[in-house]
């Protein structure tokens, strides 16, 4: 089956055979010796399921459309509905365009419209201009009652090396987790889970790996501390490590709305917590006494790339292993290594991205019995 020419459209009827395609998929790559091991199947909403989205603008004489280029011949193809995105956005987008197209002051060299919106109500809209937007009282004026007249919670204008914020660039979500919500801000620009209702079933297939846990959490690429702090009720302490700067402040920002006291959240990567934890010093550690965790739980959701191989080795050390992948091929390459230490107990798909080659999986692991 192949969607490689999807553009913002879904295909419903054909929603369970895809799915179905992405289990088989994922089922060959896996070890043999998970074959007959439980495996959890999330399967997404056929449509209205994505609360990030995109598009190019395209002007022609009195009109203006969203589009998206088709990946195979490169054309342009304007984009009049986006059953993909989720309800708020897929109704706000004809009536926004319409009254852009009322207002020369927006519509001149708009080149491109983002939108970001969440579960809880919020929508951020992000207009990116091929010409100068600072100091321009009319276009502000303009976005003002542009917002005004919308459900656009914040409007962000941005051109070169300029960015205009009504009023903030992030939104804040409510997501509800076994019945339990938790808030996360989620800043313009910086990696959210696209389907949020998916995002849910991801969390909550993590507390459950967790439910039997000792002693404390360890986190990888941590992010917004969106597992950490869902997860943290289940560990005594939880030390999270981020390289972005940007998503460590908006950890910290969710750590606090989320009156969260157990979870520690310091900016570096995986290879130098690897590195620290076997015994190399770094400043930024000067106030964490490592030593003093009992870390038995590993939690590591890494890039496409999967694991470096110092990772890698730092997380066979760990009793238990959360793993979640966003590409099963390096999935395969690490627990080809990994279950050399470890036993799988539990495998989950979750389809993040229905409709695409894209696989979202989660494998939780145990240390071998000496």
């Amino acid at each position: 089956m192949k969607f490689s020419l999807m553009l913002c459209q879904v295909f419903p009827e054909q929603y369970d055979s895809q799915l179905a395609d992405k289990v088989a998929r994922l089922n060959d790559l896996l070890p043999e010796s998970a074959a007959n091991l439980p495996q959890s199947v999330f399967a997404s909403a056929p449509e209205h399921y994505r609360a990030r989205a995109e598009f190019r603008i395209w002007h022609d004489g009195d009109e203006s459309d969203y589009i998206m280029f088709n990946q195979e011949t490169k054309e342009k193809v304007k984009i009049k509905a986006c059953p993909m995105a989720i309800k708020s956005i897929a109704d706000l987008m004809p009536k926004m365009m319409a009254k852009i197209v009322q207002q020369p002051v927006l519509r001149e060299r708009l080149f491109q419209i983002d939108f970001l919106a969440t579960l809880s109500g919020q929508m951020l809209i992000t207009l990116i201009y091929r010409k100068s937007i600072a100091e321009d009282q009319a276009w502000l004026d303009a976005a003002q009652a542009l917002k005004a007249s919308l459900p656009i919670t914040h409007i962000i204008g941005r051109a070169r090396k300029q960015k205009i914020l009504l009023d903030e660039d992030f939104v804040v979500e409510e997501l509800n987790v076994d019945g339990k919500p938790f808030i996360y801000q989620q800043i313009e620009n910086s990696f959210t889970q696209p389907n949020a209702e998916m995002a849910q079933n991801m969390l909550s297939w993590a507390r459950r790996m967790s439910q039997d846990a000792n002693g404390d959490l360890i986190e990888l690429y941590c992010g917004n501390g969106n597992f950490s702090i869902a997860l943290a009720e289940h560990y005594n302490r939880v030390l999270a490590t981020e390289i972005s700067k940007t998503s460590v402040a908006s950890a910290q920002y969710n750590i606090a709305a989320n009156k969260i006291e157990n979870v520690t959240v310091i900016k570096m990567a995986a290879e130098e917590i690897s590195a620290a934890l076997q015994g190399q010093e770094f400043f930024r550690l000067k106030d964490i006494d490592l030593k003093g965790y009992d870390f038995q739980t590993i939690f590591v959701d890494p890039p496409r790339s999967g694991l470096d191989d110092l990772t890698r080795q730092m997380v066979m050390e760990f009793d238990r292993i959360i793993y979640i992948s966003c590409n099963p091929e390096t999935l395969a390459i690490d627990l080809a290594s990994i279950q050399k230490t470890h036993d799988i107990v539990e495998t989950a798909l979750f389809d993040q991205f229905p409709y695409t080659h894209h696989i979202e999986s989660g494998v939780f692991l145990k240390k071998k019995e000496k």
